[in-house]
């Protein structure tokens, strides 16, 4: 091996030959556009929310049908990623990439065109697909082409756009539909995704080797019964869904677990001759595992509190949705801001340093906001909210880099397939219980005679009392995490 190797030369001793140069800034630019195009997709998610009373109005429809312009991105979210492991094997980057972004693309022209209702949704479902891909694709092609040593800073990056983008949507399709009609919101995104299509069809490699990978038909059904029936299961017993008729609202959910444990099984007899959809080897690692349930318990905290602060503040404070999507803000731009700085700090000194501060303060929040009233101050919801999301920022990173580098590389696209499986199913989770403890308190204290405003603002402080007994959890399991290069050597990671 040539000294001169950019990844074991000390720095300072021997300049790095011109390939080493070569490949470092290519690398750079096929992350840099990933990075870009995932917030952009992943922005789309949660920029809805705010949107549904114009929405509603616009198009002459009810609030039960309104809300699947989010419910239907979801459940196609929750069916498409289990997929990406697959995907990812199968075919190049390149070729990924760009359909991801043609989906995109395509599903946000029809959304700003959109007639009716009918076709908006349908364009939320193309949207949806690529945002589906986009995310696998970036946490599969960090992990393929940066070193160990230094993935914390690139997974920092990766931090800011599952939880940063989903944390400002709210903000910014407030601060669009102050002063333009929704439709905007779509048309304003466009010019940028149809840029980064161009740029990276032009500019990103193909970084990965594929391989003939098997598709099983049957594992494909199971995946989109159990992990779609999971999410639209959780979103309408949270109020988000809207119930089939001659179902009552848990059978999506019992469905769900049914198919999934099908589909668990397909995939341990699959993947004994390497065939399975989503490799479900990757829990063999007992450091990947304990990162997917903090990853899983954190993703409830930042979604539960998403939809039930701006509910609190409007509902109980009289906020405007405006003043609401500005309150937000700060806590999504701090997290953002912390990202690389946390990332650094994990190539440095590893994982606990960080996330047992982080799992500590995320649960005093969650505690803190078990006490609100219908008198607390506005300054005091925005301090809690941004302590939340410097306490979620020290997470996200750490568990990002710890839970993928604990896999051999052969995992790294199912490794990836899970995560974004897992903030799918995760975030419905917690957007399901912090709504339905919330509404059911709420009903009961109402249907007691108390007043509708104290009544919500108890049922918010019991939600919010449900989710900070469940952080306790994350502080437990926050000491077990370890960094995989401080395993033993000749270990497999994660064992």
């Amino acid at each position: 091996m040539s000294t001169a190797s950019a990844s074991t030369t000390p720095v300072g001793t021997t300049a790095p030959n011109a390939e080493d140069e070569r490949l470092a800034t290519r690398n750079r630019l096929v992350i840099g556009i990933l990075l870009v195009s995932a917030f952009i997709v992943i922005l789309n998610e949660t920029i809805m929310s705010v949107a549904l009373p114009k929405l509603m109005v616009s198009l002459d429809i009810p609030a039960e049908q309104a809300q699947w312009v989010t419910t239907a991105f979801m459940l196609t979210m929750a069916v498409v990623i289990p997929i990406t492991g697959f995907l990812l094997q199968r075919f190049n980057t390149k070729p990924v990439y760009i359909a991801a972004m043609s989906f995109f693309s395509v599903g946000t022209l029809l959304a700003a065109t959109a007639p009716g209702f009918d076709m908006l949704i349908f364009a939320r479902v193309i949207q949806a697909c690529g945002t589906a891909i986009m995310m696998p694709l970036l946490m599969t092609t960090v992990m393929t082409l940066v070193p160990p040593a230094s993935r914390g800073r690139t997974m920092g990056n990766i931090s800011i756009v599952i939880s940063v983008a989903p944390a400002i949507g709210p903000t910014i399709s407030g601060l669009i539909l102050s002063v333009l009609d929704w439709r905007w919101m779509f048309w304003l995104v466009l010019p940028i995704a149809v840029v980064a299509l161009v740029l990276g069809a032009l500019r990103i490699p193909n970084v990965t080797t594929p391989r003939k990978a098997p598709f099983d038909v049957l594992s494909v059904i199971l995946s989109a019964f159990g992990f779609g029936g999971l999410v639209y299961g959780l979103t309408t017993i949270g109020g988000g869904g809207v119930p089939v008729g001659w179902m009552p609202s848990w059978g999506p959910l019992v469905i769900g677990l049914v198919a999934l444990a099908l589909f668990i099984l397909r995939q341990l007899q699959l993947q004994r001759g390497d065939r399975a959809l989503l490799d479900l080897r990757t829990f063999a690692s007992k450091n990947f595992t304990l990162s997917i349930v903090m990853f899983a318990i954190s993703m409830m905290a930042l979604f539960g509190t998403l939809i039930l602060l701006p509910i609190y503040m409007q509902n109980v404070l009289g906020l405007s949705t405006l003043q609401t999507g500005l309150l937000l803000l700060p806590g999504g731009l701090v997290m953002g801001a912390l990202a690389p700085l946390v990332g650094r700090i994990y190539d440095k000194r590893g994982p606990n340093i960080l996330l047992v501060p982080g799992s500590i303060i995320v649960s005093a929040v969650l505690w803190t906001l078990t006490m609100v009233t219908s008198t607390t101050p506005v300054w005091m919801v925005l301090i809690a909210h941004i302590v939340l999301s410097v306490g979620l920022a020290l997470m996200f990173t750490p568990l990002f880099t710890a839970s993928l580098g604990s896999l051999k590389p052969a995992l790294y696209s199912h490794g990836s397939a899970v995560v974004g499986t897992v903030q799918q199913v995760a975030g419905a989770a917690g957007t399901a219980l912090f709504v339905t403890i919330m509404a059911s308190r709420a009903t009961t204290l109402v249907t007691a005679g108390d007043n509708p405003i104290l009544a919500q603002t108890d049922g918010i402080r019991a939600a919010f009392l449900v989710g900070a007994i469940i952080s306790l959890g994350a502080v437990v399991v926050s000491f077990m995490v370890r960094k995989p290069a401080d395993l033993p050597e000749g270990m497999p990671a994660g064992h």
